[in-house]
């Protein structure tokens, strides 16, 4: 897992926007990964229980009350969806990008705030333990079989 450190959080140049990223390496492709992120499984360990991801444009909202729209969807590359941790709560980005990695998949997630908004370390462990449920939500790579035999 990649998280930004140090005493200063990390800003866009471009826009002043506060910038969080976690990644997570993981030995299955890229399409099993895309296909669990899918699920109805797979987009509550992302944005919470009762949450949904539909289509570019689409609204999803989970039980918790975080709530946003889907802004891009590529299938097998990449989501970014606007969200918001309640109903006042100011619009934040979250992008999640599925990158090949050997093998495997590397989930990066990138969480963009507003100016106005605060980055916490209640965050950073939000988005990385959603990293962390999509990886417990991915079936284990078989081993290849050993004869014993030889």
């Amino acid at each position: 897992m990649t998280v930004a450190t140090g005493p200063e959080v990390p800003t866009d140049s471009a826009t002043g926007a506060t910038v969080l990223e976690v990644s997570r390496a993981v030995p299955q492709p890229v399409g099993d990964v895309w296909q669990v992120m899918t699920t109805p499984t797979g987009a509550e360990a992302l944005l919470g229980k009762g949450a949904e991801l539909g289509g570019k444009g689409e609204p999803w909202r989970s039980e918790d009350g975080s709530h946003g729209v889907v802004r891009s969807y590529h299938p097998g590359q990449q989501v970014r969806i606007s969200w918001h941790a309640d109903e006042q709560a100011p619009s934040t980005l979250v992008e999640l990008h599925l990158i090949p990695e050997g093998e495997g998949t590397r989930l990066s997630l990138r969480y963009q705030e507003t100016p106005d908004a605060g980055v916490n370390e209640n965050l950073r462990q939000h988005w990385s333990d959603a990293l962390g449920r999509i990886v417990t939500g991915l079936a284990p790579v078989s081993e290849p079989a050993v004869d014993a035999n030889t």
